[in-house]
Order: C-alpha cells, then sequence, then structure tokens
C-alpha cells in the first residue's frame, strides 16, 4: 500500500445512494408503541428506529390500507 495517494486526477460522480438516505423527521408516537419496539429491538439487536423503520416499508410494499373507523 502506498504512503500517498494523488486524488487530484480522480473524478466525482454522484453518489449513487442519495436517493436511499433516510430523511430525520419528528413524529409523535405513543409511549406504548415506543416501548414495544424497544423491547423488540432488545430481543433482535437492530435499533428501535430501524425496526419502525422497516415495519413502515413492509406496509409500503404491501400496499396495505389503514382502517381508520371510529367507534
Amino acid at each position: 500500500m502506498k504512503s500517498e495517494y494523488d486524488l487530484s486526477k480522480m473524478k466525482s460522480r454522484k453518489n449513487p445512494y442519495a436517493s436511499k438516505l433516510k430523511k430525520p423527521v419528528t413524529i409523535r408516537l405513543s409511549e406504548d408503541v415506543i416501548e414495544y419496539f424497544k423491547s423488540q429491538s432488545e430481543e433482535t439487536g437492530v435499533p428501535y428506529q430501524s425496526l419502525i423503520n422497516l415495519y413502515l416499508r413492509d406496509c409500503v410494499a404491501q400496499h396495505r390500507k389503514i382502517d381508520i373507523s371510529w367507534q
């Protein structure tokens, strides 16, 4: 391995993963929902925010519709 590399001739290009980057948002969730995902996080070793994102991504992939019927 070289001790120094000349990067001045390197061509730049757009990040191919830029469209898949996550966007930070503020969202209000019930305490029981957060606790549920935190407990799942402890069991799986996956951060709870990632689990919430994975669940929501699955909802999108399955085209799930929300049934909001007040009783």
